[in-house]
């Protein structure tokens, strides 16, 4: 990622690009004036503009015209002062944000909004709107924040697109609508969709003074009264993506192993603990790696660690898509099959077991082997410990029998 500063003060250009790398780790040039900065968009593909309003060849914001128009790249607008017309010009032309140069923190918010904007490139956003002018305007905002934008023309149409995409993490959406209206599609998306998986914004031009309240008690995370000038706009759903970050983040850290990011113990039994009562075809396979304590002993826990983070790797991509993946503590994990029975579970970890054994882990120590037992069972009328504890009695027999291998029955 490559930015490009345009400012003629020495000093903010400085302050500027050491927040950028510090934070961001990219690559970031300085061009003081229009002419230098023709130079470097000539010759470099940028990200981001971080451009004065006043330079000393281009004292009227020609540079913002210029990298939106000629380069068409996204620009963020440094001023020392704006008053309101200058303010309504610059929003019209399309930038993604102006910051007033007052503090420290002021550059602290570019860093941040540069950041924003490199993760909204992966974000989906899903507006349903019967009115097609409405629906295109919020289109044009979103997409000067480089979201990737999708539409729906009603509430029903945004069921079916959510229900094809449930990538989506955010759905904006208006409250008259045909078919089925802004409440009603909440309430619907709710059943499916929680607070940590998507966010929800709710517009409407009614007058009513309770729809605020009603959309976020029926589930919505903000609302917006139509008409709305851009810069709420941007502030609602920047804030409201930050804090569906931030409740993911909390998630992870909560049902998360801090070392391998496998799912936790609590995670698993919260998950899995109703199965009998489902009536679903279920089989669990408990992993210990075999020898463990020798490596922490012969090697340090450092390397232990990197053994344990490499395994947990190797269980992720070859099961994590479909099956739950989880660090019971120290060397032994989980994984929960929901739709296979025992013998094709067995299969699939006699499989996976040798992988493994043909394929070193490299270490700061140098590559080390590594094999594992497992225990593989099926639920039966019993509760999710009763399988555990089959699939534990399995994994001795296999620990007993000569370690590096599967047994799924006694």
């Amino acid at each position: 990622m490559r930015i490009l500063i345009v400012e003629d003060s020495e000093a903010v250009s400085k302050v500027l690009k050491h927040l950028i790398v510090q934070e961001l780790d990219c690559d970031v040039d300085i061009a003081p004036d229009l002419a230098a900065a023709i130079t470097l968009l000539d010759v470099n593909q940028y990200f981001i503009v971080v451009a004065d309003l006043n330079l000393p060849d281009a004292p009227n914001g020609e540079i913002v015209r210029l990298v939106l128009n000629s380069y068409h790249t996204t620009c963020i607008v440094l001023t020392g002062n704006l008053d309101s017309q200058q303010r309504k010009e610059l929003l019209k032309l399309g930038i993604a944000d102006y910051v007033l140069k007052e503090n420290r923190y002021s550059y602290q918010y570019v860093v941040k909004l540069i950041s924003r904007l490199k993760r909204n490139q992966q974000v989906k956003v899903l507006v349903a709107d019967d009115s097609v002018v409405s629906r295109k305007f919020v289109r044009v905002l979103l997409e000067q924040h480089l979201f990737q934008v999708i539409e729906a023309h009603d509430g029903a149409q945004a069921l079916t697109v959510l229900k094809e995409q449930p990538d989506i993490q955010l759905l904006i959406t208006d409250y008259n609508m045909p078919n089925v209206d802004g409440f009603e599609l909440i309430l619907r998306v709710r059943e499916q969709f929680s607070r940590e998986n998507l966010a929800i914004i709710g517009l409407s031009n009614d007058n009513d003074e309770s729809l605020s309240a009603r959309f976020i008690k029926n589930g919505a995370n903000d609302f917006l009264q139509k008409p709305f000038v851009h810069e709420e706009f941007h502030c609602r759903v920047l804030n409201t993506l930050d804090s569906l970050d931030m409740i993911r983040s909390l998630w992870e850290t909560a049902n998360r192993d801090y070392l391998t990011q496998a799912f936790t113990r609590r995670y698993f039994f919260k998950k899995h603990q109703n199965e009998q009562q489902d009536n679903n075809v279920f089989s669990v396979a408990l992993i210990d790696i075999d020898f463990f304590k020798k490596v922490n002993d012969t090697h340090g826990h450092d390397v232990g660690d990197q053994v344990l983070i490499e395994f947990a790797k190797r269980l992720e991509t070859a099961f994590g898509q479909h099956f739950t993946v989880a660090r019971f503590g120290g060397e032994e994990f989980v994984v929960a099959f929901k739709g296979l029975d025992g013998e094709k579970t067995h299969t699939l970890m006699d499989k996976f077991r040798q992988q493994c054994a043909n394929k070193v882990i490299d270490t700061s120590i140098g590559p080390i082997t590594m094999t594992f037992s497992c225990g593989v069972a099926t639920l039966s009328k019993e509760s999710i410990d009763s399988v555990l504890n089959r699939a534990d009695e399995y994994l001795y027999l296999a620990k007993e029998g000569g370690r590096n291998q599967v047994i799924s029955k006694g």
